[in-house]
């Protein structure tokens, strides 16, 4: 099980307003605001975002409880104008109830919100 995750960026003020855009659907907001953020979401404290070069080719999914809930964070980034991917839907070659949506953090990287349950 995977306990925290860290970005490096370098567009810090784009890259902490995507994140709180699209995953505050799911409860996640800011939860440490020092030179590196931290989101977190109820009693976690998950994702990080510090200063540096970032990663290429790098792809994370973060769980919904529902359909709704991707399709409300898929919303609320494309709302905002952030960089969609693919709209949320079904994705039977992985498993019948695999249900996602995928948006491009500033940095270019995928971030897919999931739904594995069924409807």
């Amino acid at each position: 099980m995977i306990d925290h995750l860290e970005l490096q960026t370098r567009k810090m003020d784009e890259s902490v307003r995507f994140y709180a855009d699209v995953l505050g659907p799911l409860g996640y907001r800011l939860k440490v605001d020092s030179s590196s953020k931290g989101f977190g979401a109820e009693g976690s404290l998950d994702l990080f975002l510090v200063d540096g070069e970032p990663s290429a080719n790098v792809h994370f999914a973060f769980a919904a409880s529902s359909r709704q809930t991707v399709d409300k964070a898929w919303a609320a980034g494309q709302a905002a104008n952030h960089q969609v991917d693919r709209p949320p839907a079904l994705s039977p070659n992985v498993h019948p109830n695999y249900y996602a949506g995928y948006l491009r953090d500033p940095d270019g990287r995928l971030v897919e919100l999931v739904c594995q349950s069924a409807e």
